[in-house]
């Protein structure tokens, strides 16, 4: 298996000269994707009037269809943005909450996600509430601190499927069927969920859920999706206003019409999800995320030696990222003196601890652990 992945390598466009261990936080494209996207650049440049005009919403119908086979999901009930950011922005913006209404989330969350709920909350009065949930992380313990924090204010669940500090992957499906009890909305980053773990909208049962199609997915840069369940479509206002607002052939979705045009856009990113499915079933991928999980659980074994400090959850609670809990002072230091050593990997502050995440895909290898294990034990040991 691990030659195979190797093999892989040669797609990928990273600097040859650094170890490259953050594919989480904006992923890498393969060349076969990318190339697929200067293919639909070239269309629109060779006849921008047509394309926009005539082709585009029949070639996003088709990526979109792709896209809901591979989520499981009505692929009326997508919708493409350049980013999950800008999905949750708009999501955010539209709900009609007001002073005394609730939103439970928790302290793992992404913080341009998290600022997002706070400028609105401010703007509109309603309360946004972060629950401490400590590590290490216990699936159990979780669901009862949610269950403890619900009560008739509460409106909506926000929470992230696998969060960005952590790594840890949420009993997001548990949640939903929890929320579903109480009669309250669940709205789901899954920004690092795609192609990093199964991933079944249907069965799932989130109502708002966003998806990351550049990271796990390995997408260019500039797209993600939304879904939303016909439930909740309708009360999703356009972030940006255009043609399909009140239009004067509107489709059978408002959904559709009013999030999928918003101006003059290069769609060609979203274009490109079709070839990354079929890249990703080529290469048998689910055989290619077991490997590099089993891979992030050996990592995290050899590092933590080096860092002594304890696992912050079970294996189970991890897909291909992890992080661990590093004893230092300021982490920004110790992230430039990786930097320094041409060794790509997050060290950052949250929660008031010190946290090093490493992210484990098809062009790594146990030798990129090694070189950071080195440098990392260097550093700690004041060598």
């Amino acid at each position: 298996m691990s030659s195979s992945i190797n093999a892989l390598k040669k797609y990928f466009q990273l600097d040859s000269q650094f170890t490259y261990l953050n594919h989480g936080s904006f992923g890498a494209c393969p060349y076969p994707i990318f190339n697929e996207r200067e293919k639909w650049q070239k269309r629109l440049e060779f006849q921008p009037v047509s394309f926009i005009q005539d082709d585009a919403n029949e070639l996003l119908e088709k990526s979109r269809e792709a896209l809901s086979l591979y989520v499981h999901c009505d692929k009326d009930d997508l919708v493409y943005f350049p980013n999950p950011s800008t999905a949750m922005n708009m999501v955010i913006r539209s709900l009609d909450l007001k002073a005394g209404d609730e939103v439970l989330s928790s302290n793992h969350e992404y913080g341009a996600v998290e600022r997002t709920w706070k400028f609105v909350a401010r703007k509109k009065g309603f309360s946004y509430k972060s629950i401490d949930i400590p590590l290490p992380f216990d699936r159990q313990d979780f669901i009862n601190r949610l269950k403890e924090r619900i009560n008739n204010k509460t409106k909506i669940i926000f929470l992230s499927h696998i969060t960005s500090p952590t790594g840890i992957i949420f009993p997001i499906e548990e949640v939903c069927k929890l929320a579903k009890e109480f009669g309250i909305m669940t709205i789901i980053d899954g920004a690092h969920a795609p192609a990093q773990i199964d991933l079944n909208l249907n069965r799932l049962g989130a109502d708002i859920y966003t998806g990351a199609c550049h990271k796990w997915m390995l997408c260019p840069k500039g797209v993600a999706f939304l879904y939303a369940s016909k439930k909740y479509q309708n009360i999703l206002e356009p972030l940006v206003v255009s043609w399909g607002w009140e239009s004067d052939n509107p489709s059978h979705s408002q959904f559709l019409d009013y999030h999928q045009y918003q101006g003059t856009n290069d769609i060609s990113t979203y274009l490109t999800v079709p070839k990354a499915i079929s890249f990703l079933n080529q290469y048998n991928w689910k055989d290619i995320r077991d490997y590099c999980h089993n891979q992030i659980i050996e990592t995290r074994k050899i590092l933590i030696q080096t860092v002594g400090t304890e696992p912050i959850c079970n294996d189970e609670d991890l897909g291909q990222m992890t992080s661990l809990i590093v004893n230092v002072n300021d982490a920004d230091t110790l992230y430039r003196f990786l930097k320094n050593n041409n060794i790509e990997v997050p060290v950052f502050s949250w929660n008031g601890l010190s946290l090093l995440r490493v992210s484990f895909q098809c062009y790594n290898s146990m030798d990129d652990i090694a070189i950071l294990d080195k440098f990392l034990s260097k550093f700690l040991n004041g060598n």
